[in-house]
C-alpha cells in the first residue's frame, strides 16, 4: 500500500517559519480525536527547525533543518499496549487517550521531536495531519504553506520511495540510529558534511583566477572537485567532517599549489596566490 513521506530540501528552506505557523494554526485550540488534543499555546515545536552556519567569511553559508516527528518505522517510542502506534500508511500516532500521564514518552524519541503537554497531561507531536489526509487532503498543512517547495508530501509504496530516494539523492537524518524514519532529506550534505573553500589569484597580475581547477583527495584518492568562479572563489562540498585532505589548485601557465588541511569544520582557506610557472 501507498505509505505516508515526507521530503524535506534543505536547500530550499529559507527559515520563514510558515510550517511552524500553519501547524500552529491547525492545532492549538483545536481536538482532532482519536489522534490528538489540542497543541498548547507555546512550547512545542512540532515542525522545529533547526539553523547552522558552515564556513569561515567571506565564504558562508547558513542552512536550515525543518525536523518534525520522523514517522520511523522502527520507532523507539512505540509501546507495546498501544499508546504510541505505527499506523499501516507510515504514521506514528500517540493515542491522547491511553498515553495521559505518562510523560516518560518525551524521552523516547531521539530526535526530539515529542513534546509534553502540561495542562493535558499527555505527550505530544507532529500527527502527519492524519486527520486532514483522512478527509481527503493530499497535503499536510506544512507542505501545503511552503512558499518555495522545500516541504512535499509523498504517498508512495516502499519500493518507489526507495527509488525516488536513489535517484534524487535523498538521505536519512541520523541514519545511523536505525529507526528507519519516513521523512527524507534532500541535500543533507548542507547539514552533516564540510566542504573547503578559498579565493584564488595569480600572483603577477593580481587578478582573480577564473576558471581554476580544484581538487580534494584523501589517501590517494580523488573525493571531490571544483572550479573557481567569476570572483576567483571555489567551494568543494559533501567532506567528510574530521577528514584529512590535500587540496589542489591548478591553473594553465602556473605553478600548482597544494595544501593539507583537517576539515574539523568547514574552512575558507583564505587567498591562494599562484605563481607563474
Amino acid at each position: 500500500m501507498k505509505k505516508w513521506n515526507l521530503v524535506i530540501d534543505i536547500a530550499r528552506c529559507h527559515d520563514c517559519n510558515d510550517c511552524f505557523l500553519a501547524d500552529k494554526d491547525e492545532f492549538v485550540g483545536n481536538d482532532f480525536l482519536p489522534y490528538s488534543v489540542a497543541q498548547p499555546w507555546s512550547g512545542h515545536r512540532w515542525m522545529n527547525i533547526e539553523r547552522k552556519e558552515r564556513g569561515q567569511y567571506p565564504i558562508v553559508q547558513t542552512g536550515y533543518l525543518p525536523l518534525p516527528c520522523m514517522h520511523c518505522d522502527d520507532a523507539p517510542c512505540v509501546t507495546a499496549d498501544g499508546a504510541v502506534y505505527k499506523r499501516e500508511d507510515g504514521l506514528v500516532i500517540i493515542d491522547p487517550v491511553k498515553a495521559k500521564g505518562r510523560p516518560e514518552i518525551v524521552d523516547t524519541c531521539p530526535y526530539g521531536a515529542i513534546y509534553w503537554n502540561e495542562e493535558a497531561q499527555v505527550a505530544q507531536k507532529c500527527t502527519g495531519c492524519v486527520h486532514l489526509l483522512e478527509d481527503g487532503w493530499t497535503e499536510t498543512r506544512c507542505s501545503q504553506v511552503c512558499p518555495t517547495g522545500a516541504i512535499k508530501l509523498v504517498m508512495a509504496e516502499d519500493a518507489e520511495m526507495a527509488a525516488m530516494a536513489a535517484a534524487e539523492g535523498l538521505r536519512a537524518y541520523k541514519a545511523e540510529l536505525g529507526t528507519k524514519p519516513r521523512v527524507w532529506y534532500k541535500n543533507l550534505h548542507r547539514w552533516d558534511k564540510v566542504f573547503a573553500s578559498g579565493s584564488v589569484a595569480y600572483a603577477d597580475t593580481d587578478e582573480v583566477a577564473e576558471g581554476a581547477k580544484i581538487t580534494v583527495s584523501a589517501g590517494g584518492a580523488v573525493v571531490g572537485t571544483g572550479e573557481t568562479n567569476n570572483y576567483g572563489e571555489f567551494i568543494v562540498d559533501h567532506l567528510e567532517p574530521g577528514g584529512e585532505y590535500e587540496v589542489t589548485i591548478e591553473a594553465a601557465g602556473y605553478k600548482p599549489v597544494t595544501k593539507a588541511v583537517t576539515l574539523a569544520e568547514s574552512l575558507n582557506l583564505g587567498l591562494i596566490l599562484l605563481e607563474k610557472a
